[in-house]
């Protein structure tokens, strides 16, 4: 669990209310049902209209990462390359056979597989290479999906805004219809560049860092690999390594 994670959204939104509670405003004249069915409503309508089904799912699957991100110990990766260098040292290539089956990552399994099956050290990296690129952009996607999120709301918002001026303007001769309008109006604007600010933009940022440090814990494998390969000693790779510990 993102402890950080949870303390910005929840000194985001207490700052929100905290300050307009001090500015002598209270809870429920930021509460407005028509106002956030037209900025989350909208909202959503319009980045599903930009979002393939696919790109959609993932988008929700990937948004449990902001509280819950995968876990990427550098460290042990970097002592499960050496361990497999060692067992190719002491047994050849093909003694990492039973190790890759035993592999939880398809990942390094993949490249594990491409070991024992002889593959050229420059293949291994193109390969590997190709899989984490469309890995990573496959993330990212994720990420762009609540950064147009982020972009739609404030717009939306303002539409919001423009919808309650128009029923006040159409009600000015009964004073009673006003207040709604003008609360529409004014709550759908703060809906809008609230959501926007506080989360759906750092959402697609903290989505976006995690994408790339999944790719650099790839590229470990991937150095790893490839030292295998060109029978480099397991304490050189391990010193090589050791440089991903300093990103």
């Amino acid at each position: 669990m993102d402890i950080l994670s949870i303390i910005g959204v929840i000194l985001g939104f207490a700052a929100i209310i905290g300050g307009n509670y001090l500015e002598g405003g209270t809870i429920a004249a930021l509460i407005n049902v028509p106002a956030a069915i037209i900025v989350i409503g909208g909202t959503l309508g319009a980045a599903m209209l930009q979002t393939p089904w696919t790109g959609l799912k993932l988008a929700v699957n990937r948004l449990s990462w902001v509280f819950s991100p995968p876990t990427l110990a550098f460290n042990q990766g970097i002592d499960k390359v050496v361990r497999w260098a060692i067992a190719a040292r002491k047994e050849g290539l093909l003694g990492l056979e039973a190790i890759s089956e035993m592999e939880s990552d398809f990942f390094a399994r993949k490249g594990l597989q491409l070991l024992v099956d002889g593959s050229e050290p420059e293949n291994i990296r193109s390969i590997m290479e190709v899989e984490s690129l469309l890995l990573e952009q496959r993330d990212v996607d994720a990420a762009k999906f609540y950064e147009s999120m982020g972009g739609y709301a404030p717009t939306i918002g303002i539409i919001g805004a423009v919808m309650g001026l128009i029923q006040v303007m159409s009600n000015l001769s009964d004073p009673s219809k006003l207040g709604s309008g003008i609360a529409i109006a004014f709550v759908a604007t703060i809906y809008g560049v609230g959501f926007a600010n506080l989360l759906l933009l750092p959402i697609a940022s903290k989505l976006r860092n995690l994408a790339r440090m999944d790719a650099q814990f790839r590229d470990l494998i991937i150095e790893g690999i490839i030292s295998i390969a060109e029978g480099e000693n397991p304490r050189a790779i391990e010193l090589k390594l050791n440089g991903f510990l300093h990103r």
